[in-house]
This record gives C-alpha cells, sequence and structure tokens, in this order.
C-alpha cells in the first residue's frame, strides 16, 4: 500500500510513502503522517489518497508513524485544497500550511545526542566546543535553545556542525505536539455536605474550623460562589475571598473541600438557544421569500440590498432555517473590525450555536474551534477568509456578506485565493447554497446575475422606510490654501460637524490614509525622504514620531536636513488619520475624537471596544480608513465626510472607478441609518468625475452599465481572466532578463493576450526589484488551463538556467 502525502511544503506534486503492514489498518485519507522528507528532515503530512501503485522513478521510504486516530480533514476539505492548488497555480502544501492551524503542523524538534564511544577527552576541542561537549556528557542529551543556554548565544549551528564531524555527538529529529488543552481545578463540596442540616452543623458546630477563621472565610466565599454560578474554579474562589493556597488546603485536608482538575475549552460558550425577537418589515419579507425561491433554482443568489435595508435580519431568518434542518452555516466577512459587531447580534439570536474564527485568535483556540466545527458542535461559524478551510461536515449555507470586498482575495503568500469564489466551489461539493449580500456588488457578481448564472434578489429601500442619505460635493478648487497644504476640513465641512455634535449626533470622517503625513518634501528642492529598500516615499506617524514605510515596515527616525541641498525647512503634504485626529482636536475643542486604523486597532478585543465606545456616545467623531465604511451599524450617526475623494479616483487599476464608487457609497451609508438625516459631504477637486454623479444618486445600476462597457471594450474582467506574473530579485537586471525571456517562450501561443512585460508602479520592495507580465484570457477554460499549465512549465524552463534561477516568480489567479 501507498500513501499520496501532502506536506506542508512548496513541492510541484505530492510525494508518495509507502505504508508499513502494522499501519495499514489506522491509515486513511486525512489523517496526519510522521514522514522524512530527504536525509533525516521529518514533517507532519495529511495522507491525500491511498492506492497500490508502485512509484517508477524512486524508491518510496516507509512512513514513520500514524499522528491521528480520526481524521483532521475529511474529503471536502481535501477536494477544496485540490481545487484552490490547480485554480490559484500553487501547491497543495502551500494551501496546507494556510487551512491548518499551526499546532496540527507538527514542528521538527532537534536534538543533539552524546556519542558515548567518544569518551570523556576533551582536550582537543575548542571554548565552545568544550562547554556543550561537558553538558552533553552529563545530561546526554540537548535541545537545540539549551545548547543556546549553554554558549548564551543564539548563533550556535556552526559549533553543533563542528562536533557532529568530530562524533562528539549526533543529531536526533523528533515532531513535536504543541497543542495542549487547557486545564482547570474545580473546588467541590465533599458529598457529605450536601444535605442542608449536615452543612449547617459544620458551620455552627465545627469547633476547628470557627476557630480557623480565614477557612471560615473561604468556606463562605465558596457556598455563596456554589449558589450565585453553579460550578467554582479554584482560581476564581482564591481571587474573589482574597485566601491563599494554604488556606485552602487546610479545608481539603479537613475532607470538608475536594479538588478536581479538569479539561475546558479556551473560549466561552453560551447556551444554546434560538431566540428572533424581530419580525421582518414587508420588504424584507419578500426578499427573503425571494431569496428561498431562487435558491430552489440556482446554487448561488446574490442579494443586492441598499445601505441599511437591513440584508442582516434577512441573514437571521435564513441561518434560522439552516439550523433548524441540522445543517452548519458559514457566515463571511471581509474584516475582523466587522465581526465583533456582527457576533453580539447572533449571539443574541442564537447563543452557543455560534463560534468565531480569524486570525486574531491564538493556535490553542484555533484548535478547539477547528475540532468543535468537525464534531458538528458548533452550527454557525463567523469568520474572515480563512474559515473557508474549517471542517465542515453538513455545510447547509454559506452567507458572503460585503461580497464586493477585496479583502476577500489573499494577497501575500500562496495561496492567493479570493475566499468569496473558493466559498462558491466549496460550497458545491456539499450541495449547499450561498447567499451573496452587498450594497454596491462587484462588477463580476452583478454581471454574473445579469446573464441568470446567479439568482438576483433586491432590496431597494431602506429600513423602516428611512431615507438615503443627501450627498453634497464641495469643491477644495474653491478653498485657498495655507503654505501650498491640501485642506483638511473645508469651512462647510466644519461647520457641519459642528451643528450634529450641537444636535448631540455623531460623526465619521473617511480618510482613506493612515499615518500623520503620507510624504515630507524639501520646500527649496523638492528632495523627498525616500525608503532604502522600497521605491516609495515615508509616511511620518507622530504617534510614533518616526518615519514609517508602509511596504516594508521599515522604521526610520525623522529627517530634519534635506540629503540633497542640506536645507532644514520640509513641508508636509497631504494628510492621513492621525493627523485629521489632531486637527480635529484643535479645530473643535473639547470634541471626544477617536481613530479607528490598523496602527490604532492593535489585538485581540481592540476594535470591539472602539466599536462599542462608538455605540455608546462615548466618541463624538470617528474618524478612520476603510475599517469604518464596512458594514458598521451606528444609529446616531448623522454625518459622514470623505476628506480626499480624488485619492480614491487616481490609482492606476481598472477597478479605480469600482472601488472609488464602492468605498464612497459604503462611506455614506453609515449616515443617517435610524432618522433618514443623513448628510455626506465628499471634499472633492475632479468636481466633473462620472462616478460622482452616481454616488449622488446613489445609483448602482446606472453606475454598472457605465463602467460594463468600458470593461467589454477594453477586454477585462467579467469578459477576461486575468492571470499576473510578478518576478522579484534583488538585481535588476535579472529581474528585466528573466520577464523578457519567459515572455519570449510565451509569446508565439499567447501573444495577442500578454501585456508587459513592464515595472510596475512601485517597482522595488524590501530591496527585491519587480517586473510584471499579465495575460487576459478569453472564458474558455480549457485555454485558461492550458495557458497555466505552459506558464508553469516554462518557469521550471526558466529555472533550469543558472542565472535565473534566484528569480521568484508569483503567479497571481485572478489579481485584485
Amino acid at each position: 500500500m501507498f500513501a499520496e502525502v501532502i506536506i506542508p511544503l512548496a513541492l510541484p506534486r505530492n510525494y508518495t510513502w509507502s505504508v508499513p503492514e502494522r499501519f495499514r489498518e489506522q491509515v486513511r485519507p486525512g489523517v496526519r503522517v510522521e514522514v522524512v522528507l530527504g536525509k533525516n528532515k521529518k514533517y507532519a503530512g495529511v495522507i491525500r489518497t491511498l492506492h497500490d501503485e508502485m512509484p517508477q522513478a524512486f524508491e518510496p521510504k516507509e512512513i514513520l508513524n500514524v499522528l491521528d486516530v480520526e481524521p483532521i480533514v475529511y474529503p471536502q476539505q481535501l477536494q477544496l485544497w485540490h481545487w484552490i492548488a490547480q485554480y490559484y497555480m500553487c501547491s497543495e502544501g502551500e494551501v496546507m500550511a494556510a487551512a491548518l492551524p499551526s499546532h496540527f503542523k507538527l514542528s521538527s524538534e532537534t536534538t543533539i545526542v552524546f556519542n558515548e564511544e567518544y569518551g570523556e577527552d576533551f582536550m582537543q576541542l575548542d571554548h565552545d566546543e568544550f562547554l556543550v561537549a561537558e553538558a552533553l556528557l552529563i545530561k546526554k542529551e540537548l535541545k537545540v535553545p539549551e545548547v543556546q543556554q549553554v554558549l548564551d548565544s543564539s548563533h550556535v549551528y556552526p559549533v553543533i556542525k563542528r562536533l557532529i564531524e568530530k562524533k562528539v555527538c549526533s543529531v536526533w529529529e523528533a515532531l513535536k505536539e504543541t497543542y495542549a488543552p487547557k486545564k482547570e481545578t474545580f473546588v467541590m463540596l465533599n458529598t457529605a455536605y450536601d444535605n442542608e442540616d449536615a452543612l449547617a452543623d459544620l458551620l455552627n458546630e465545627d469547633k476547628k474550623l470557627q476557630r480557623a477563621e480565614k477557612q471560615m472565610e473561604l468556606l463562605l466565599s465558596y457556598l455563596h460562589l456554589q449558589k450565585t454560578q453553579g460550578e467554582v474554579t479554584k482560581s476564581e474562589l482564591l481571587k474573589k475571598s482574597g485566601a491563599s493556597d494554604a488556606q485552602l488546603k487546610g479545608l481539603v485536608d479537613k475532607n470538608i473541600l475536594w479538588l478536581e482538575k479538569r479539561q475546558i475549552d479556551r473560549l466561552l460558550y453560551l447556551p444554546r438557544d434560538i431566540k428572533i425577537d424581530f419580525s421582518l418589515t414587508p420588504a424584507q419579507e419578500e426578499a427573503y421569500e425571494k431569496v428561498k425561491q431562487s435558491f430552489e433554482q440556482k446554487p448561488v443568489t446574490l442579494l443586492h440590498g441598499v445601505t441599511a435595508s437591513g440584508k442582516t435580519q434577512v441573514y437571521i431568518r435564513l441561518i434560522e432555517n439552516a439550523i433548524r434542518q441540522g445543517k452548519q452555516v458559514l457566515y463571511l466577512l471581509p474584516e475582523i473590525a466587522l465581526t465583533s459587531q456582527i457576533i453580539r447580534r447572533l449571539q443574541k439570536h442564537f447563543g452557543g450555536y455560534i463560534g468565531i474564527y480569524h486570525s486574531k485568535f491564538n493556535q490553542n483556540e484555533r484548535i478547539e474551534i477547528w475540532n468543535k466545527v468537525k464534531t458538528g458542535e458548533l452550527k454557525v461559524v463567523l469568520g474572515a477568509r480563512s474559515s473557508i478551510f474549517l471542517p465542515f461536515t453538513d455545510l447547509g449555507l454559506i452567507v458572503i456578506d460585503e461580497e464586493h470586498d477585496p479583502s476577500f482575495k489573499q494577497q501575500e503568500p500562496a495561496p492567493r485565493y479570493n475566499a468569496r469564489d473558493a466559498a462558491i466551489y466549496y460550497a458545491s461539493l456539499f450541495k449547499a447554497k450561498v447567499l451573496l449580500g452587498s450594497a454596491t456588488p462587484s462588477v463580476e457578481s452583478y454581471y454574473n446575475a445579469q446573464q441568470q448564472k446567479y439568482g438576483f434578489v433586491e432590496l431597494a429601500e431602506r429600513f423602516g422606510g428611512v431615507k438615503m442619505p443627501t450627498i453634497e460635493l464641495v469643491d477644495i478648487k474653491k478653498i485657498p490654501k495655507l503654505n501650498k497644504e491640501k485642506v483638511i476640513l473645508t469651512p462647510d465641512l466644519k461647520a457641519a460637524i459642528q451643528r450634529s455634535l450641537d444636535a448631540g449626533k455623531q460623526v465619521i470622517l473617511f480618510q482613506n490614509r493612515r499615518g500623520y503625513s503620507p510624504y515630507q518634501v524639501c520646500q527649496t528642492c523638492g528632495w523627498i525622504p525616500h525608503c532604502k529598500f522600497c521605491d516609495v516615499s515615508l509616511n511620518f506617524h507622530k504617534n510614533t514620531n518616526k518615519l514609517h514605510c508602509h511596504y516594508c515596515g521599515t522604521v526610520y527616525p525623522i529627517v530634519y536636513t534635506c540629503q540633497a541641498c542640506g536645507n532644514h525647512h520640509f513641508l508636509q503634504q497631504n494628510f492621513g488619520t492621525e493627523k485629521i485626529e489632531e486637527h480635529v482636536e484643535e479645530q473643535l475643542p473639547g470634541v471626544k475624537v477617536a481613530r479607528m486604523d490598523v496602527d490604532s486597532v492593535r489585538g485581540k478585543t481592540a476594535h470591539d471596544n472602539l466599536i462599542q465606545q462608538f455605540e455608546q456616545q462615548r466618541i463624538q467623531v470617528l474618524v478612520g480608513t476603510q475599517m469604518v465604511v464596512k458594514g458598521l451599524d451606528f444609529e446616531n450617526v448623522n454625518l459622514v465626510g470623505v476628506l480626499d475623494a480624488d485619492s480614491l479616483l487616481s490609482f492606476a487599476d481598472f477597478r479605480v472607478n469600482e472601488r472609488a464608487f464602492q468605498l464612497m457609497e459604503q462611506v455614506s451609508g453609515r449616515a443617517g441609518r435610524k432618522d433618514g438625516e443623513g448628510h455626506v459631504m465628499i471634499q472633492v477637486a475632479q468636481m466633473a468625475h462620472p462616478v460622482l454623479h452616481y454616488v449622488q444618486q446613489h445609483n448602482y445600476p446606472a453606475f454598472f452599465n457605465t463602467e460594463i462597457e468600458a470593461r467589454r471594450q477594453f477586454f477585462y474582467p467579467p469578459f477576461s481572466r486575468i492571470i499576473l506574473l510578478t518576478f522579484r530579485n534583488k538585481s535588476k537586471e535579472l529581474v528585466d532578463g528573466a520577464a523578457r525571456q519567459l515572455a519570449e517562450y510565451l509569446k508565439p501561443q499567447y501573444g495577442q493576450y500578454m501585456i508587459g512585460p513592464a515595472e510596475p508602479v512601485v517597482n522595488r520592495i524590501r530591496n527585491q526589484y519587480l517586473m510584471e507580465l499579465m495575460f487576459k484570457l478569453p472564458k474558455d477554460s480549457a485555454l485558461i488551463q492550458q495557458c497555466k499549465q505552459q506558464i508553469q512549465d516554462q518557469i521550471a524552463v526558466l529555472h533550469y538556467d543558472k542565472r535565473f534561477r534566484s528569480v521568484v516568480i508569483i503567479p497571481d489567479v485572478d489579481t485584485q
């Protein structure tokens, strides 16, 4: 018997191992096995298939061990991994590395073992070797961190290598299981005192206990906690009572209390209960019925509901249906920021049926959620894109909220998958239904609905008949500038903010740039500080008082002297969220302002805390990047300011108009959600830009009709499929050479579909030069598959040439 095993490496194809007789009963697809690749590197791989065909080209090694009794993934997950690897041009090992929580990917732990035959004469060894050999003589084996402690240095590998060469020791690799269940000590009352009379006698008559005053207090605290909470943990009891371990031990020694260690969940779950305490409005009810009818005809339906139309209530009713049928539900959101608000709503309705899964959870918590989904204990999972990899067993419905959002596309590292598209494929494996929801659908999804590939349902009015917000364009060209600096708040917007605050309302200000100032420029010669490793200007962050590169993360000290002309006068051009926050505090003293961007919300609960403060109206003005745009629901906001719409309208990207429309329409949708008195002010210089006209009218269909014509004319998606190849290397010449060589290989067959090779807008990141080669292919699946295969073959040919071996080539399918 042979096993094709996926290991978490970027191997072009999966390797095969043989299955020894003793493991034949235990192995099956989805089970992890311990295997060796190369000389002695051990991996925990997942069995993909079992077969009896002996590999022709090599002698397979034996599997060393079977690590699981039950599979950790099921056939549907293995099929999904295979599809993602095929479609997005990566390896199944890379998909596995992204899909599994870290603790399932056992790490290989190196142990140094003393060679007894060497003896105890270490006179030939140098100082460092001698220290390690002495330690090995005493302990017989050492792990790498212990060798680092002995030498008080992290660079121990050369020393270990010399000791191995001198036969003082050998190396042994072992796989280490890193997940440990969480255990908690519970305190219980001896069953002899379950009877009230016996307990009263203990408290009133027991002389020893009455003399031990602290123990008596501890016992009373225990009884109070037991009555109010049921089960009592040791840590909670000691904290509440202020007692010590010794006092608790005294009660245990007297056989009054017992201690018991138990395995517990890291995450707290509410009782399982379905409580739907709202009725749908007639418009929502109609949409809900139409979605159900659409699901009878088509597996995927697009729900186009304007902002604040109450799409979430429709989702909740559909989720309730699925739970009552015993099915599991995946609710996908693009941002972790959104999960905190929606999780509170869903927990209110579904209690402990709900679980959350995203990157802010630690690895132990992820494994516990993983196992609960696998056993079917969790019925609904709310998560960001990585939750499509969870091992569902009976998936009935996938809801993809804000389906247009580019955050669903993974950028770095591989697999560069789109969670929305992968979820549609994943659902097909279970014959489950998919609901795509958005106020501003992606052009591709809306086109698919028009072509009747997807079902289509519209929810055209806001909840409660509330009016859409009015949108006012403010021409910043007419505002006089001080020191050539961009205007942050125009007088009109500042007056509108003041009116809102006077009326007890809240304000959101949107700027899609974080930091204080996107760049500094020398007033004399125009020199701009750039990152050493990337071809981009540095952003000034006042919070850290440093210059930051937003591409590689390098931080630099403030520049006070121009490196070109030696002058000391710098202008800070443009503005980010930090500067807006400071400016609002200066212009409107006493106003409570907060900022929501990547820099201000770090940690698992930071998003939730900020959102709750804004909901409770402890913050009056919220300044933020696109984090504030997406799906958040604040009842008291009546004014939204878009401070620099020109920056949204001027990217070099074929999706620029679509993204600008989506961002402005979404952020405007945060205003007037309850009373319909929402007002949006967009500060812009390009007053005649057609996208602004559609945003003002909240007219998505008209925007779509214009955009789809442009896409048809220039053969962009949805009329074509894009594959973007990015070439990376430290040498500019090598990158150029490799890109041109690959283009030459592929030109005869695909020349008419190729654009480039050319330098991207930012042509150097992390000291690596970049070149791009784009393919715009017709929607012919056979041609696309053939092209993908040819690209991969030609990359292999190119890497066979020694000159280009070090050039990294990254394929990105359906690039965002």
